[in-house]
């Protein structure tokens, strides 16, 4: 099976290891020659991954006709708001009866759509050939072969079985469902949660801060997935609090490091300047509350990190006017 892999960073070149681990034979594109040399020559990603050895069923590419050729699955590793522009460029070059597959953990700003829904329109792809796989999945540790799981997530159930049967290694374990909207939901809300969860612990607050946010940012999740149609009982999965408590808990996590700096003081140009890699929470937190707001889920965490990030709001008033809203039951809405 040929297997199609585009985008190079970190979760990219982990998740085209576990293809090529399970049997896959894959090529990534990427678009610096350097790294694509490098991943060919020493195999290593040495931006991102330098010291994890990469198998030898994976080669690498500049070329993304050479990429797509022939893939049956496509998978989409690109930063959330540049995936529109890439899939228009790719969509010919894209076979007709390949699965593409997303790995981003976004919402796209403007239009407030899940990254499967940019995929679907763009593309102009039935949901039976759009996946999703989300969880717990912290690159490092999974390109270190440490024990890991994600879930596999398309409406066509036979379409979720076979993609699960293709990242399937003894490290890696994948499980399937059908509830492509919570899955996404999940993965895109919690890079928001874990920003708000790194400033509290860059402010020197203690573990009871920490559960307090990540126990109420699930409750919003699952309240605003609750509105559009997501199976509840996704929340609680991999997809969900699994991957809610590792991106909020782990030094690996790149929105609660770029949390954590804000709330040691630095300003939000000085921690954009340091940081190397995307965080995705950082612009979809916008589109997050615009989504909220449209279908009047109340998302209080959210609306602070909106405030923190956009809205000039420092993180100690922000915590302060969380801490001082009206007295609520623990489950109310949705």
């Amino acid at each position: 099976m040929k297997i199609a892999v585009l985008g190079a960073g970190s979760w990219g070149t982990v998740f085209a290891k576990v293809l090529a681990d399970a049997g896959g034979d894959v090529t990534m594109w990427g678009r610096r020659t350097d790294v694509v040399d490098a991943i060919n020559e020493t195999r290593r990603n040495p931006d991102y991954l330098p010291d994890c050895p990469l198998p030898e069923r994976l080669r690498a590419t500049t070329d993304v006709v050479e990429a797509l050729d022939g893939a049956s699955y496509v998978v989409l590793a690109v930063p959330a708001q540049t995936l529109r522009a890439n899939l228009s460029e790719w969509r010919p070059l894209i076979s007709d009866d390949a699965v593409l597959v997303s790995l981003m953990k976004g919402i796209e700003l403007g239009t407030c759509k899940r990254m499967s829904e940019v995929i679907r329109e763009v593309a102009e792809v039935p949901d039976e050939r759009v996946a999703v796989v989300s969880g717990p999945n912290l690159a490092r540790e999974i390109a270190l072969e440490q024990p890991s799981a994600a879930v596999v997530a398309c409406t066509d159930e036979p379409t979720a079985q076979k993609l699960q049967l293709a990242c399937m290694t003894p490290y890696f374990r994948a499980y399937t469902n059908r509830d492509v909207v919570g899955c996404e939901l999940g993965g895109a809300v919690k890079n928001v949660i874990a920003l708000a969860v790194g400033i509290a612990v860059g402010m020197g607050m203690g573990d009871n801060a920490s559960a307090l946010v990540m126990t109420r940012g699930l409750a919003e999740i699952a309240r605003l997935g609750g509105v559009l149609g997501a199976d509840q009982h996704t929340f609680a999965g991999l997809a969900g609090m699994g991957d809610l408590v590792a991106t909020c808990s782990s030094p690996l996590s790149r929105n609660r490091t770029f949390g954590e700096n804000l709330g040691r003081g630095m300003s939000l140009e000085e921690v954009i300047a340091a940081t190397k890699q995307t965080a995705e929470g950082v612009k979809s937190c916008d589109a997050v509350l615009e989504l909220a707001r449209t279908h009047h889920v109340e998302m209080p965490i959210t609306e602070g990190i909106v405030a923190v990030m956009h809205g000039g709001l420092s993180p100690v008033e922000a915590g302060r006017l969380l801490m001082s809203r009206t007295p609520k039951p623990e489950r109310y809405g949705v």
